[in-house]
């Protein structure tokens, strides 16, 4: 494949609409396989997912054109999965199986579009909402960050002429090049890319993931973006999220329900996956009460993945949990993908290196790091958390504690209420940049 000379594409699209997402497959591996379920399992179900800036200073609607938006959300819902796609759903090997989703699903899937979206703007932000069966709103929260990150990218180096542009991406890249050299420098690294939400534009995440293949051969183990592993021939890598635990525990008809709905998603997850799937994901309402009431064949899972804990203090308690449960944590695997950069990744893996399986899921400092790249300081060049994240379900209100209070989400009440129910153990905030 070419090489795309990105400042020279940035500088030359005047065309009326350069599409952002081109594909439905421009998504992250874990959305297909949670829509399989949800599909199986849950169709009826309705829900809303929210878009969340945390960054509040940052005053979205101020720096992107509401119509070149809408045109951008219009677009991903005019898509629809191509016959080449559905043939590589279809016959490529994931995770060791080739069956992974059934013919039935992908009949299915062959007719999906994205529903209709709501869009205002309020006190400089936007209020982006999609509602509708959770078996297709699901499949928004992805194109819908990384169409707003881009756009924001665009707006940032819009006065920039060809030279500047130059300037920009060939810092971005030497600086990339840089991480990759000292990532070399760990030999059993096992790395995979998990940047498609808030990467800086599609090209740069195809460029950044193809300097990993390059620069760390076998160590990168694949990427989570469906159409970029399609396309570089890598494996196409993740699990389940967030969202999962949050609707069933917003549908409980009761307090117990709702405290056993986290151990319900697994069960649920195991009668579609198993394998290398089976990676529970604790902290939606926090680790510790996640641990303290799991069910013993939950320490039987290939791994965790400790999300919003810092990796070293999460991977420690996980540790520890596994001993307590009679496990030997060498026969295990920990997830890390919570805000990392080059510094964290060195820091676990010199940490836990010999004492557990390790990998790490690296996204937004892998593909929206342009922080020093510019000739002249241009604070939209920065990434900002930006989430889509479900707030309510079947007509209740879903809430996300986490393990640091600055991600969760949903109303005050309601974060209250979840509280008394889990309890508020181990949960420490620390800031959120990406």
């Amino acid at each position: 494949m070419p090489k795309t000379d990105i400042a020279r594409r940035v500088y030359n699209h005047t065309w009326k609409l350069d599409p952002i997402v081109r594909s439905l497959l421009d998504t992250d591996f874990y959305k297909l396989l949670m829509l399989q379920m949800i599909w199986g399992l849950y169709p009826k179900v309705q829900v809303t997912f929210s878009l969340i800036n945390r960054k509040r200073s940052v005053r979205l609607a101020d720096e992107i054109d509401e119509g070149e938006l809408r045109a951008q959300l219009d677009h991903a819902r005019s898509l629809r999965f191509s016959k080449k796609e559905m043939i590589w759903l279809a016959g490529n090997s994931f995770y060791g199986s080739r069956q992974i989703f059934s013919p039935e699903f992908l009949r299915w899937l062959e007719d999906f579009r994205l529903p209709e979206y709501r869009l205002e703007q309020r006190n400089g932000q936007f209020e982006l909402t999609f509602e509708g069966p959770w078996l297709e709103t699901t499949m928004w929260e992805i194109p819908a960050l990384a169409i707003i990150n881009e756009l924001r990218s665009r707006a940032a180096l819009r006065d920039y002429g060809p030279f500047a542009l130059d300037v920009v991406y060939a810092r971005a890249k030497a600086k990339m090049w840089e991480k990759v050299e000292r990532l070399k420098l760990l030999p059993e690294l096992r790395i995979s890319d998990f940047g498609t939400r808030r990467r800086h534009s599609f090209l740069w995440q195809r460029w950044c993931v193809e300097a990993l293949k390059e620069g760390l051969g076998s160590n990168l183990t694949g990427t989570s973006n469906v159409l970029l592993a399609m396309d570089t021939d890598l494996e196409a890598l993740g699990t389940n999220a967030h969202e999962l635990p949050m609707v069933l525990a917003a549908i409980a008809p009761s307090e117990a329900a709702m405290r056993a709905a986290p151990y319900q998603v697994l069960e649920d997850w195991e009668s579609y996956y198993g394998g290398n799937l089976l990676i529970v994901l604790p902290d939606a309402f926090g680790t510790a009460a996640f641990l303290r009431d799991a069910p013993d064949w939950v320490a039987d899972w290939t791994g965790v993945r400790p999300d919003s804990a810092p990796a070293i203090e999460g991977g420690e308690r996980i540790i520890e949990w596994w001993r307590e449960r009679g496990r030997d944590p060498r026969d295990k695997l920990l997830i890390f993908s919570d805000g990392l950069d080059v510094d964290m990744i060195e820091e676990a893996y010199h940490h836990f290196n010999g004492r557990v399986r390790m990998a790490f899921g690296w996204g937004t400092n892998l593909t929206n790091d342009f922080a020093g790249c510019s000739p002249w300081p241009n604070p939209q060049l920065d990434p900002i958390s930006l989430v889509c994240k479900v707030s309510s379900a079947d007509g209740r209100p879903a809430v996300k504690l986490s393990d640091n209070p600055e991600k969760a989400t949903g109303e005050p009440a309601e974060i209250a209420r979840y509280l008394r129910i889990f309890g508020d153990k181990g949960r420490v905030a620390h800031a959120v940049t990406v």
